[in-house]
């Protein structure tokens, strides 16, 4: 069954194509009046890190907007006009955006579903992991930025797809790329030294949805969550009785929540275990303009001091 946005899209294509029909100009970009390239991106992790290396060049627009579940989106029609006009997209890849095929079904509609078509994958170069549930095993588990050594390879392939889309600033993109990637390295190796004052048997690692594959075999915790991946059928009974009994066994003595999760299954948690909330980390979302957690390295140290705080005894 056809969403109801995609009907919009659909409808809105037309408009779109007389627009684009109607511009002027030779450019190989299309950039503003600014002189800015145009960008889209899937979600608020991507737009800042993209924001990063493009610096004062690019002007972006952000489809799944912060706070939201990027795994699965509905696009407006602004959204198509946007693509549609773009010089480059950036999208993450593994699974994320592949709910409902929204991702794909918007690259058609807006014309950039082709072999050469200015689209690039965030993750290209991370060694994927994969879901652990039954009948998903062949599915990749998204949420490789959380290792800020695979958030340095999404710069680097920001760089590399802002440098193919306008090679003039190929100095600008590099310089920016370089001073970017030296605070994530710095970030991370932080991260690697202040985990490594928690006793190993300590570092368990206990959210709603399994987001933190990646992170814990990076800064060498065992992550455990009530459901793998964020989908309808979440926070059951089943999994609620299946993860109290982890933390029962294991001695947990403390519990995470993401920011862009719905707090009753995790609360639920709570109560049956008699096991506190120590914080709320970020996973699929950055947070609103102004606080804290609100670019990609202001919350992953967020999650860092978060974590670290919640299990030191």
């Amino acid at each position: 069954m056809i969403k109801k946005g995609f009907l919009l899209l659909a409808a809105f294509l037309l408009s779109v194509l007389f627009l684009s029909a109607c511009s002027s100009g030779t450019s190989s970009t299309s950039s503003n009046a600014d002189g800015k390239i145009q960008v889209v991106t899937t979600y608020s992790i991507v737009y800042d890190i993209v924001k990063n290396v493009g610096g004062d060049l690019v002007e972006i627009h952000s489809l799944a907007p912060i706070g939201s579940n990027p795994h699965e989106y509905d696009p407006l029609p602004e959204d198509v006009k946007k693509t549609t006009d773009a010089d480059a997209v950036f999208y993450n890849g593994l699974n994320l955006e592949a709910g409902n095929s929204w991702f794909n079904k918007l690259m058609e509609t807006a014309g950039k579903d082709g072999e050469d078509a200015p689209v690039f994958l965030m993750s290209r170069g991370v060694d994927a992991m994969h879901l652990t549930t039954k009948g998903k095993e062949s599915e990749e588990d998204p949420h490789a930025w959380l290792d800020i050594r695979n958030g340095i390879k999404y710069a680097e392939n920001a760089r590399d797809g802002l440098i193919k889309t306008d090679p003039d600033n190929k100095e600008i993109y590099e310089k920016n790329a370089e001073e970017y990637i030296a605070k994530l390295q710095e970030l991370h190796d932080e991260a690697v030294e202040q985990f490594n004052e928690i006793p190993e048997n300590e570092r368990v690692l206990v959210t709603s949805e399994g987001a933190f594959k990646y992170f814990s075999e990076a800064y060498g915790f065992q992550a455990e969550y009530i459901w793998e991946i964020n989908q309808e059928n979440q926070g059951t009974p089943d999994q609620i009785t299946r993860i109290t009994d982890i933390i029962n066994e294991k001695g947990i003595t403390g519990l995470f929540l993401e920011t862009s999760i719905d707090a009753r299954s995790m609360e639920a948690v709570s109560d049956e275990t008699n096991v506190p909330i120590m914080g709320k980390v970020f996973t699929d979302s950055l947070a609103k303009p102004g606080e804290d957690g609100d670019t990609y390295i202001s919350m992953m140290e967020w999650n860092i001091k978060t974590i670290k705080k919640g299990l030191t005894r």
